[in-house]
């Protein structure tokens, strides 16, 4: 039996060790923490097809410029002389081009179409429940510029083949009755769905344990040895860890771990925010997200969770009140029947999302190390690409066809 090392136990890291393992691999885990605060505890719990244009995209830099001086802004880079920044931001500038939208739009489209048959998958295998919902996502607009916006993205999409439908007001409401709606319409994106990723990561955590994964917490990369082309061998203080196989999915923490092997993966933190209201009315069935406001509204088992804002920066542990407060005081404005107040600094979740400069992940074997695959870079798509990446991985590691292209998502092409 062959012995695969994931360092990382984040999202991507358990649903490679899910499909390693079920494709008969050895695997442990090495997590740096307990496993109870992963950036995925907190996401919004989207399954995305729709998003299928990268954050790096046209518009992206004059808009990050104009929201750089509102302190409630969705968006946030962090002026600094910080070395990984200027280059990651450059990096950024270049890929932010219509031509990199249009070459990554199948690519995303087919990552996200699979992840979302592998958790329709592992939902009917029953091995626990996630609260999985087929209902799709709405993107709701208030503003006719962004009308135009959402139809002109609606319209790339059904060319992509993804079933989007163009709403009006009334026809939004007729959705969902009892939620009262100020809005000029909005986008149903029927391809999506969405989960409750509380329930997702402790049931995956459960079964990967029961079927004989080693997780191990607390339990850092301190160093990392190679020899001939391959990885040998992964230290953790003074704890030493071999395998056949090595995977990189370390989240937002994966430049420094890829370092210690001398690899280059560009990667920024981008903290995102969000918080809990209950909702036992169960008033609203169908997630939504608000277009101008950058905000993710989703039912959760008898609450409603809201969560948004991208600061780049270096990671720290400091809470903005201010971009929570930008959350909160949008809510209203699409649906005036919550009117959350602002929430104490211990209700607040914030995780660290992984984010390329070019906005798409990095999926595949290193070109350094014949036996080290990486998987991280997913921005906030983790959750939604998380099977489709653990599934990717369980193919490169086994020498098979990837089950979807992978050549635009390489670790090596900052190399």
């Amino acid at each position: 039996m062959s012995k695969a090392i994931i360092i990382g136990g984040g999202i991507i890291g358990l649903f490679s060790a899910y499909y390693l393992n079920r494709s008969g691999w050895e695997v442990e885990i090495l997590e740096q923490g307990d496993l109870t605060d992963n950036a995925s505890f907190g996401n919004a719990g989207m399954i995305v097809p729709s998003h299928f244009i990268p954050l790096a995209a046209p518009g992206m830099v004059e808009q990050g410029i104009r929201w750089m001086f509102n302190s409630k802004s969705p968006f946030y880079v962090k002026p600094s002389l910080n070395p990984e920044l200027v280059g990651w931001g450059l990096k950024f500038l270049k890929a932010a081009n219509k031509h990199h939208v249009e070459r990554s739009a199948g690519a995303l489209r087919d990552l996200s179409l699979l992840s979302k048959k592998l958790y329709t998958d592992l939902e009917q295998d029953a091995y626990f429940d996630f609260g999985f919902a087929d209902k799709g996502i709405l993107m709701l607009f208030k503003t006719p510029k962004f009308e135009e916006e959402e139809r002109h993205t609606a319209e790339k999409a059904t060319h992509l083949g993804l079933d989007a439908q163009y709403l009006t007001a009334d026809e939004c409401r007729k959705l969902q009755p009892d939620v009262a709606l100020d809005i000029l319409g909005a986008v149903h994106y029927h391809c999506d769905a969405h989960l409750y990723p509380n329930k997702l990561m402790t049931g995956l955590v459960n079964h990967l344990e029961k079927a004989g994964v080693k997780i191990h917490r607390n339990t850092p990369v301190t160093n990392i040895e190679h020899a001939d082309g391959n990885v040998i061998r992964v230290i953790s203080n003074d704890k030493s860890f071999s395998g056949d196989a090595y995977v990189l999915a370390g989240g937002a923490w994966t430049p420094g771990i890829a370092k210690l092997a001398g690899l280059k993966i560009p990667l920024m933190p981008g903290k995102g925010y969000s918080f809990m209201i209950d909702e036992p009315q169960h008033r609203m069935t169908i997630p939504s997200l608000l277009c101008e406001a950058r905000v993710s509204v989703t039912p959760m088992n008898g609450h409603i969770r809201f969560g948004g804002t991208m600061e780049i920066g270096k990671i720290n542990r400091k809470v903005n009140m201010n971009r929570v407060a930008g959350i909160v005081e949008s809510i209203p404005q699409y649906f005036p029947d919550f009117a959350p107040a602002l929430p104490l600094q211990k209700d607040i979740w914030f995780g660290f999302r992984p984010c390329s400069p070019d906005g798409l992940p990095y999926i595949g074997l290193s070109g350094k190390y014949k036996n080290l695959a990486v998987a991280t870079g997913h921005g906030m798509m983790g959750l939604s690409l998380a099977p489709a990446t653990g599934k990717l991985i369980d193919d490169v590691l086994n020498q098979a066809t990837p089950s979807t292209g992978i050549s635009q998502f390489s670790p090596d092409r900052y190399a």
